[in-house]
């Protein structure tokens, strides 16, 4: 995959002509013109013309500054944040599409077996790397008050080998893989091959459909420079409410119980 535009104007900087500077400079300035401008209106921006801006391209190793725009685009549905869109984005329009598009193709009675799972199983065991990882603990966080053993992984600092090996018959795997994810992710779906793994992940994410019990695809928008996990968030937020209500009035002491014990311990505000 090529490098993003920016680093390498960066990197070719000192070696660009006047005019090609010009252009860089431009560029620099208005990283957007990158993919929503043709060559002819970076020329009129710069004052140059189309020939030199296609020189300008061919000398940071793209063949054209379509081709330029295509690896860029590239690089953003890959996971690099890089500014694809006008400032006039929407924020709560974005977040609102992210959410109706994860949860109009979220099967119900495929969410409601894995409640079922997760309120049944003797332990239930969350992965996540990177940009998962925060979603996994707060999951984690929820289940634990509810219900027994839930463990997260990867503990810092520590191999997983032990702890995969430690998978018991009925245990429920959560695994959650987003954009960008780690070389060793693909190595972990192929250990849990045969167990009950559940794949929290993006759409890119179902290359990986073949090899686990179940995917839940989330939507994290593709305008900003950020992804957004307000979808994953809401998916953990509808699970544990519904493995609550499966769960009952055993999830309801369990719940007096740790709070009380916050209370003991004075770990929450009043």
């Amino acid at each position: 995959m090529k490098q993003d535009v920016l680093s390498l104007i960066e990197q070719n900087y000192p070696t660009l002509s006047p005019s090609a500077r010009t252009i860089a400079n431009y560029l620099q300035q208005h990283p957007l013109a990158i993919v929503s401008q043709t060559s002819a209106e970076i020329a009129e921006h710069t004052q140059t013309s189309k020939a030199t801006v296609s020189r300008f391209f061919r000398q940071l190793g793209f063949d054209s500054q379509q081709d330029a725009k295509q690896a860029q685009l590239q690089l953003r549905q890959s996971g690099v944040p890089l500014l694809t869109q006008g400032s006039e984005i929407d924020q709560t329009t974005e977040e609102l599409n992210n959410l109706t598009l994860t949860f109009e193709g979220l099967r119900t009675e495929v969410l409601e077996e894995i409640s079922r799972q997760l309120a049944t199983a003797s332990r239930v065991t969350l992965i996540g790397f990177r940009n998962s990882y925060p979603v996994a603990l707060h999951f984690r966080q929820q289940l634990q008050q509810i219900r027994p053993s839930v463990r997260l992984l990867p503990q810092p600092g520590q191999t997983l080998g032990e702890d995969l090996h430690d998978i018991l018959e009925d245990e429920v795997i959560v695994l959650f893989g987003f954009r960008r994810r780690t070389h060793i992710f693909k190595k972990i779906v192929e250990a849990l091959e045969g167990r009950n793994t559940v794949l929290v992940t993006d759409p890119t994410g179902q290359i990986y459909n073949q090899q686990v019990r179940q995917v839940l695809v989330c939507h994290l928008g593709d305008n900003n420079p950020f992804y957004s996990y307000a979808a994953p968030m809401s998916l953990v937020s509808m699970l544990c409410n519904q493995v609550y209500a499966l769960i009952g009035e055993t999830a309801q002491h369990r719940t007096q119980a740790i709070s009380k014990l916050y209370k003991d311990l004075d770990e929450m505000e009043s």
